[in-house]
């Protein structure tokens, strides 16, 4: 289908349900965008912390057992 088929069809339902279409596209636009930005960043980041042993130290603390002083 093409998008002026699409938008045709679209144009031919009630307003409620164009309205929910329109929320639906623009939360899955924005999802998609937060995505992206999110693999962006930690692309830019990954020779930062795979060469910078002071922004990891603490991960040397993730397998030791946490127990609650009492």
């Amino acid at each position: 289908m093409r998008t002026t088929e699409i938008i045709k069809e679209i144009q031919q339902l009630p307003i409620s349900q164009r309205m929910y279409i329109v929320e639906k596209t623009i939360h899955s636009i924005r999802s998609y965008q937060e995505r992206n930005q999110m693999e962006i960043a930690a692309d830019e980041l990954y020779n930062d912390y795979a060469s910078d042993k002071s922004l990891t130290a603490l991960t040397n603390l993730d397998f030791d057992d946490f127990y609650e002083a009492k």
